[in-house]
């Protein structure tokens, strides 16, 4: 398959998403940390927090809240705004997670409401011997507070292949 990246994709380098809400509950910090295996108490009692001089049951590492569904609003599998920002395919039918970071600037707590955005910020095309041409889409996220500040900065990379 011959594979370009065109102007109109380049063009949505940069484009940022509506803001979707995000809410870190105690029910979800729970059912997280249980779910990936954390055994910790303060991800599960507010005393053992408390205790470890936390306000609040704090939120493990890789959990960065719910999304907010809002029906007739939001994707109703994402849970993202509908129509909010680049989500194209490409035109390609098969995608491989090709791995998250995330940067921390403060931990998150149960209770916290984040206002979070997506941009894509990188395409590049690659060669596989397996995959034939592969797409690599780098995407970030921004997640804020209700001050406003910014508590994490994810970037996940997808790449998108036919084969």
């Amino acid at each position: 398959m011959d594979f370009v990246i065109t102007t109109e994709m380049q063009a949505e380098i940069g484009v940022e998403s509506a803001a979707s809400r995000y809410e870190v509950t105690t029910t979800g910090i729970r059912a997280f940390a249980r779910g990936v295996g954390y055994e910790d108490p303060v991800y599960y009692d507010r005393e053992a927090a408390a205790t470890a001089g936390y306000e609040q049951l704090p939120a493990p590492p890789g959990y960065l809240g719910t999304p907010v569904y809002l029906p007739g609003s939001t994707d109703p599998v994402f849970s993202v705004p509908q129509g909010s920002g680049p989500r194209p395919r490409y035109g390609l039918t098969r995608v491989l997670d090709g791995g998250t970071e995330a940067i921390y600037e403060r931990p998150l707590h149960a209770g916290e409401t984040l206002s979070v955005t997506d941009r894509l910020v990188d395409l590049k095309l690659r060669q596989s011997r397996s995959l034939g041409t592969m797409l690599i889409v780098s995407r970030e996220a921004t997640y804020r507070d209700q001050a406003g500040e910014i508590v994490v900065r994810e970037r996940s990379h997808y790449i998108f292949y036919e084969s």
